[in-house]
Parts: C-alpha cells; structure tokens; sequence
C-alpha cells in the first residue's frame, strides 16, 4: 500500500533510500559494491566552497566627498565548478565592480572583485556583499565598513579683529587661535598681512592641525600715523586654491592734549566775607582719552570743585571747573589750578588772581540761646521757635545742624541771606524717644565773622499715660443672686460682648483693655444661683483721651 510522503517517519525514509542505492548497485556492473560506487561519484560545489579575501573588508577613515576601493579576492575551495549567478550590496555607500555575471569558477580557480566605499556624510558606516551560486540557496556574505570624516576645516576664533583706539607710538595686542573642525589633518604654509601698523607674532610655518586640534598666536596693532586703517590677515592651507582672511581693522589716534579755557581766572574787588565763584573749560584737544588723575588749588582764599577725580575725558570732550574767592582780609593775592593726567602736558595749570576790599564782616545771632520744647510725651513731638539775627552787615546763614536724632530745625529755606538788622525764625521740633531730659547742641554755619552760631536745644520725654475703667453699679435686690456680668461695646453701634471672664461676685470692675481715643458703652447683668441672667442694665459711656 502507498503512503503520501507526508506521512513517512524519519526510519522509513532511510529504509526506502538504502533500498534504493542496493537497486542502484544491482543494476552497475565492474563494481563490487555500493560503496566503491559512492566514493568515486563527483559532488556538485556550492557557494560553501566559495572563499573571500580577506574575510571582511575595512576601509578606515574616508573624507565625505572622496571614495576609496579595495579587491577582495574569491576563491573556489571545493572539488567542482561553481558558477555565481547572483551579487548584491546592503548600505548605500557600498558598490562592487571588476566582474559581469555569472561567474564561473573551476575547482581552486579565483577572480577579484572591487568594493567601492562612498561616503557622501559625516559618521560609521557598515554594509556587506551577498554572493550566490546556481547550486545552493545560502549567499556568501562578505562584511563591509568604513568611516566617513568631514574635510580639514580652519576656523578661526575670533574671526575679525577690531582693535579700536590705540595712540601712535603704543601698540595693542589680540589673540588668535586657530581650530581644525575637519575630520583630516591640515597644514597652514603661510601667512601675509596687510594694512599700515598690523603684524603677526608667533606663527611658525608649515603649521600641522590634526583634526580637533587648536593653535595660537597674536595679532599687533602698533600705528605709526594717525587715522583709520584697514588690513587683511591671510593664511594660505595647502592643498586649498584660496586663502583663509581675517578683517584687521584699528585707528591710529594722537596723545592726549588738554587745554583750558580761559586760562587765567581774575577776580576783582570781593568784598571780605563774601565770595565770587568763576568757571573754566578743561578741554581734551588730542586724539587719545585723557586720564585725569588729580586736581588741587594753591593760593589763599581759593577752592575748587566740580572735577570729581578719577575719570576719563575723551578725545574732544569737555569738563568744568569751578573756583571760589572768599578772601578774609583785604588786599590782592595769586594761586593756581593744578590739573594732572596722563595727557601730553600732563600737568595743567589755570592761573588765578584776586583783590579784596576792605569791609565789616557781619555777625550771627541766635535767641533764645537755649531753646526749650518743654515736656512732650514719649513716641509725641513738641516743638518750639527760635530767631537768628544779622548783624553790622549782611550774613548769608548755609546751614544748620544738630547733635541729636531726637531734635530737628525747620523752617529755613538754605542759603538764607539776612541784611544787618534783619531776622529769620525757625522750629525745633521734640520727638523724644525715652522718658527724662534731653539735650544737645546745635549750630548754624554761615559767613559772619563768627561762622559758627552756637545755641542748645532742650526738652522732656514724658511717659504716655495708661488709662483703664472703672465701673461700679448697685446690687441687685432679687434674690438668690450670685454675681454679675460686665458686657463693652466700642462706639456707637454694633452689639454688646461680656469682657469678664469668670462671674463677679462683687459690684465693681476695671477695664484694662481699653485703648487711647476709643469711646466705650458698658452693661451690666445679675445671674442668679440657678445660672439665669436678668436683663442688661442702661448702659454708660467711658471715653479715653487720644494720645
């Protein structure tokens, strides 16, 4: 009975092929058995017998752009000829090429096959060939992979040099430094600049960068004229057909100059006592900034002001300087303005003069010597007026002081000039800060011939008063009755709240709560032994005094 071959066991096929082969025997002649047979039988090669090499192909490090190949060489190992039907590549930047299909190759025979390796972008890159013969199913695999690396890239940081303001005769110095971003090493072979006062200081030629690797060097400014100039720094690479530029830019700029305007300061019949104050223009004439360092005035009855040293005055620009003549006696006297920098004249004088005439200094009065507030409550201010008188002739009065954060004076608008005979009143105003006398001295400045006007300010700190309550009412005459309760209400609406804590047992309570300037309503209620409460009593008002 037959048996479709789905249904065989794996001992009946082996039983039905060794029958087979004893059919074969029986029907060869010049053998003597099955065996002999089998062993002079060729077998068919297969792509098993097929040998690559190398057995894998690298290609390293390929710049993106370029391409590289390497022969691989395939060998038919096996005892019969194997024909290669078939060739294909994974990875898009791999191709073969050297031979057309179908390959045939006898036993032991080879051929050469070219891998093409082109990377069009930076990074690893793997793939393999897949070669099969007509006779088996199983492709030869050959791996593949490379790397691909960008081109030597120069960058430069920074990519300009601005060098600004730099005075002729002094030099500035930036630097330079150079980075291969590529994936290849290259070399710098030279370097050339252009432009008046430029240079470069530290590049020694050929310069080698290995991918990823930086050098630096400075770039000079030094001018030897004044004005703007422009330039070029150019860096020749090999292999490359244009040069790698940085922009030079700088101006060549004049010392610093001062110069004042007007350069002489006359002053003519001040008065003694009085004063007259004139202006001159320091004005930086050159074409670097000027460092002012320092200024000072000499000469009696002289001062200055309005040039807050340290500071810097550009090319062009301006400052003020002002003067003062206050002389004390009478008669002409000389001085002078003194200005140091790190200009060309570096230190510059402005001439001064001045005549005095005769004249009566006036004098300054304060009344009452002693100027007391009196008594004034602690965290309160009281306060009190006083009057400064001129005298002989006119005194201007700039200001006033006190020894003490508890006293102020108000009431004068500085400066304040007064003509003899003339008076002006002011205020001292108390907040004392603690209980008990205080006292301390206090002085106006002005230009009479005593130019301190002394005087004393005194007052008393009181402590605020504490009020509180008390509140008495008439027993109740109901029986059985035990204590009251005392109810407040705080000003003029709003209900009644019980401020006891505990039942009173007398007729009589103090408020101690109560705060200054508030107006306070109380009731009274008796409760008896069994807890009942009467009705509230006509209420009373208390009113505390504002602070």
């Amino acid at each position: 009975m037959k048996r479709s071959p789905t249904h065989w066991s794996r001992p009946a096929v082996l039983l039905i092929v060794s029958a087979m082969v004893l059919a074969t025997m029986v029907g060869c002649q010049g053998f003597s058995s099955g065996k002999a047979a089998g062993q002079g039988a060729p077998q068919p090669a297969s792509s098993e017998d097929l040998t690559p090499t190398p057995s894998s192909i690298t290609f390293g490090n390929v710049q993106v752009g370029t391409s590289q190949s390497q022969t691989d060489t395939l060998t038919n190992t096996g005892g019969s000829t194997l024909t290669l039907s078939q060739a294909t590549t994974s990875g898009a930047r791999f191709s073969f090429k050297g031979f057309t299909l179908p390959v045939t190759l006898a036993a032991g025979q080879s051929t050469t096959v070219s891998i093409l390796f082109a990377p069009s972008s930076v990074g690893a890159a793997n793939g393999s060939l897949s070669l099969t013969d007509d006779s088996s199913g199983t492709p030869l695999v050959l791996p593949l992979s490379g790397n691909a690396v960008a081109v030597g890239s120069l960058v430069g940081t920074p990519t300009s040099f601005s060098f600004g303001t730099v005075q002729v005769g002094a030099s500035q110095t930036q630097t330079e430094t150079l980075t291969n971003t590529g994936g290849e090493s290259l070399t710098i072979t030279q370097a050339a600049v252009t432009g008046i006062g430029f240079s470069d200081v530290g590049l020694t030629f050929p310069l080698i960068l290995t991918p990823g690797q930086s050098s630096t060097f400075n770039v000079v400014f030094a001018p030897s004229i004044a004005g703007a100039s422009n330039g070029l720094l150019s860096l020749t690479v090999g292999g490359s057909t244009t040069t790698f530029d940085m922009a030079l830019s700088g101006t060549g700029a004049t010392p610093a100059s001062l110069t004042a305007n007007p350069s002489t300061l006359t002053f003519k019949g001040v008065e003694v006592g009085k004063s007259q104050t004139q202006s001159a223009t320091v004005t930086n004439i050159g074409g670097s900034a000027a460092m002012i360092s320092q200024d000072s005035v000499a000469g009696t009855g002289f001062s200055i002001s309005g040039l807050n040293t340290p500071f810097t005055l550009f090319p062009g620009q301006s400052a003020t300087v002002s003067v003062t003549f206050a002389p004390l006696t009478s008669g002409s006297v000389s001085g002078s303005v003194a200005i140091a920098s790190n200009a060309t004249n570096s230190n510059l004088v402005i001439s001064l003069n001045g005549s005095a005439t005769g004249g009566t200094q006036g004098q300054l009065s304060v009344s009452p010597t002693t100027i007391s507030v009196g008594n004034v409550t602690v965290g309160l201010s009281g306060s009190q007026s006083g009057t400064i008188t001129a005298s002989v002739a006119t005194v201007t009065v700039s200001s006033a002081s006190v020894a003490s954060s508890e006293f102020t004076i108000s009431g004068l608008s500085f400066p304040v000039v007064l003509h003899a005979g003339q008076s002006a009143n002011f205020t001292v105003t108390f907040t004392p800060q603690s209980s008990g006398l205080a006292s301390a001295g206090a002085s106006f400045t002005s230009d009479a011939s005593n130019s301190i006007a002394s005087f004393t300010v005194a007052g008393t700190g009181v402590a605020a008063p504490v009020y509180n309550v008390n509140l008495s009412w008439t027993a109740s005459t109901s029986p059985k009755i035990v204590g009251y309760n005392v109810y407040r209400r705080t000003g003029t609406s709003g209900s009644f709240a019980q401020i006891n804590s505990t039942l009173d047992a007398l007729t009589s309570y103090n408020d101690t709560t109560v705060i200054d300037g508030q107006t306070y309503y109380y009731e009274t209620t008796a409760v008896n032994s069994s807890g009942e409460e009467s009705a509230a009593s006509q209420s009373v008002r208390a009113v505390i005094p504002a602070p």
